[in-house]
């Protein structure tokens, strides 16, 4: 007997090995979705361990040199007003910018998918009433809706961390919702939510095993332009004075150089290093987001 006619067959890759590869092949020939990557990879390795590559956050006691000093040897980023090295701030701020971002995305994503499931799947006076609640915050501007709840959110209290975090996770879930809709009406019409109902599956459940699972690759790539959206809205809320004060985001970062009156001194080196760090991390996760939609909904591509 030949060796090949005894040999054993080799079993099936499982399929979602094969889903990850094939997501991984098709992906890896968006060179967006590549230079997106790399860049904030560069950022979550800073964000993660700040104090290992620039030291402990300094402050106004600890500060290392002179005010308003411009870059130089000592000071790759110069320094602000109190001394303290931009590129030691700058890093620093990427822990709590970042941070930000994921806990408002995370909120974001978690209203937004909830109400799309929920208004899409039951229907009739559900989805009147949660698309009309949508639609009140898709004509209001995010923004402009963020500015007038931040005030009203903390009564009187000292902005925080989780104060911002709510605010921006309150009023951007609106168009996550659309989109989940929108695909939840097209599943809620197929063959195996139809055999799902035949064999007495309730709602809850046909929600959660049938609907959920089938809108993944849209949450993840929804979740990711959130994200850019949310470091935005972060940094112009810290940058109009409705931030936490002490804590050196972005955002804060380019507050107080426009309370120390950076612009009118010329102090460009004061601006441009968190400034420059918000337009990289927006435009980076546009490029994965962008790129994701493509590769995990291919008739998106077409439309562009």
């Amino acid at each position: 007997m030949s060796a090949a006619a005894t040999a054993v067959p080799r079993p099936p890759r499982p399929r979602r090995l094969r889903s990850a590869r094939d997501f991984a092949s098709r992906f890896s020939t968006r060179t967006d979705g590549i230079v997106g990557v790399a860049i904030l990879v560069v950022f979550a390795i800073l964000a993660l361990a700040p104090a290992f590559f620039v030291g402990p956050l300094e402050n106004a006691v600890t500060a290392s040199g002179a005010p308003l000093d411009p870059p130089s040897a000592a000071h790759v980023f110069g320094t602000d007003e109190l001394g303290r090295d931009m590129l030691n701030l700058t890093v620093h701020g990427a822990r709590i910018s970042m941070t930000i971002g994921l806990l408002a995305t995370m909120i974001t994503v978690v209203v937004g998918v909830g109400i799309g499931i929920i208004s899409g799947f039951l229907g009739g006076r559900w989805d009147a009433f949660l698309m009309w609640l949508t639609d009140v915050f898709l004509v209001l501007p995010n923004l402009v809706l963020a500015i007038a709840l931040a005030p009203i959110l903390l009564l009187g209290i000292r902005a925080t961390l989780l104060v911002i975090v709510v605010v921006i996770g309150l009023t951007s879930w609106a168009t996550t919702a659309r989109i989940i809709r929108s695909q939840v009406l097209s599943l809620k019409e197929r063959a195996f939510v139809d055999r799902a109902r035949v064999i007495g599956t309730g709602p809850g459940r046909i929600m959660r095993r049938h609907i959920l699972p089938n809108i993944i690759n849209l949450i993840v790539a929804q979740a990711v332009l959130t994200f850019a959206y949310a470091v935005f809205t972060e940094t112009s809320l810290s940058f109009i004075g409705l931030g936490d004060p002490f804590t050196p985001s972005w955002g804060q970062i380019l507050n107080a150089a426009q309370e120390a009156g950076a612009p009118g001194l010329l102090a460009w080196w004061y601006i441009a290093p968190p400034a420059v760090c918000v337009v990289l991390v927006v435009v980076a996760f546009t490029l994965v987001g962008n790129a994701l939609d493509d590769v995990l909904n291919p008739k998106s591509a077409g439309r562009r």
